[in-house]
């Protein structure tokens, strides 16, 4: 394994955040046709194992799959697929559970299962050795993908996320406090949760939260998640540093990034994530003026990172 930081373009001026109605505009459209020559994009639902995956699928080169965070759907990335569009098919959908997927009778959710679901989609939209993206929940789905599958997919792209590791005690009360929204949900709704959260975090550490305003609505506009698909989904989240997942099967080029005002026991995660990825060529990076959702705190930079790495080390 060999590892460097990927360079970038240096840090956004003050002003208008970047994002600023930036991802308005709804990709629920079918065949919706863009201004200036852009692509159209695809939505639709397709048969994955037990459930209808929605998924929106845009431009044409080689394939780039976003996979969303909890909570959230596959609007988080409008921002990359409209910067990368004309050079790469972008495709975002929804996860189990999320968004207009929605949910199913299965019980108990885990990354495994969102990777089967997610190998049955590419499988369905013949995709093939596609570069996965992924963001917190979306990044532990792409690790188990890429650790399952190494020969499907040609790069590994994760942003915000957790692995399996050994947790100091503030790390265990991070994910303890996942098992715990999800009960308290029944009485709270997760997303009176996140903008109570948010408020907290804001004051106790100024920047942790980056766009709130963005995730917000994004999380406030998509279907509601029912409290028992909530319940499941949490339990997946808080899981999964405590599974048996092993990084070391990771075999493609990988970009492992969190956004610079990340609690310090995240970036401890991810440090240890570009350890244990001892059999792939990785690079890191710190996304600046970002919090836990990177991609939406600061798309122009994370999509121009993203682009560098794809085109450099995955496409050379």
């Amino acid at each position: 394994m060999w590892s460097r930081k990927i360079q970038v373009p240096p840090k956004r001026k003050e002003g208008p955040h970047p994002n600023d109605g930036r991802i308005r505009e709804t990709i629920e459209m079918k065949k919706a046709s863009h201004n200036q020559g852009a692509s159209d994009t695809e939505s639709e639902f397709v048969r994955t194992n037990d459930i209808e995956t929605y998924y929106v699928r845009r431009g044409d080169g080689p394939p780039i799959v976003f996979i969303h965070g909890m909570t959230m759907s596959a609007t988080q990335w409008e921002p990359q697929m409209e910067a990368l569009d004309g050079e790469f098919t972008t495709i975002a959908y929804d996860v189990r559970g999320h968004g207009r997927t929605g949910g199913s009778d299965r019980d108990p959710y885990n990354m495994s299962l969102y990777a089967a679901d997610l190998d049955a989609l590419l499988t369905e939209l013949n995709v093939e050795n596609p570069v996965l993206c992924g963001l917190s929940m979306g990044g532990c789905i792409a690790q188990v993908y890429a650790a399952t599958y190494p020969e499907k997919i040609a790069g590994l792209v994760v942003s915000d996320t957790f692995t399996a590791a050994p947790l100091p005690l503030k790390g265990r009360l991070i994910f303890a406090n996942l098992r715990f929204f999800g009960l308290l949900d029944r009485v709270v709704r997760y997303t009176i949760l996140n903008r109570l959260q948010t408020w907290v975090g804001q004051r106790l550490a100024p920047g942790i939260a980056g766009d709130s305003v963005t995730t917000q609505r994004l999380m406030d506009e998509a279907p509601t998640i029912s409290h028992a698909e909530f319940v499941k989904i949490a339990n997946s989240v808080a899981q999964f540093p405590e599974s048996d997942f092993d990084a070391s099967k990771i075999t493609v080029p990988a970009l492992v990034m969190h956004g610079e005002n990340v609690p310090p026991v995240l970036q401890d995660m991810h440090k240890k994530l570009a350890a244990q990825l001892t059999n792939a060529d990785v690079e890191n990076s710190v996304i600046p003026d970002a919090g836990h959702a990177s991609n939406i705190d600061n798309p122009t930079f994370f999509s121009a990172v993203l682009r560098e790495f794809v085109v450099q080390q995955v496409l050379k």
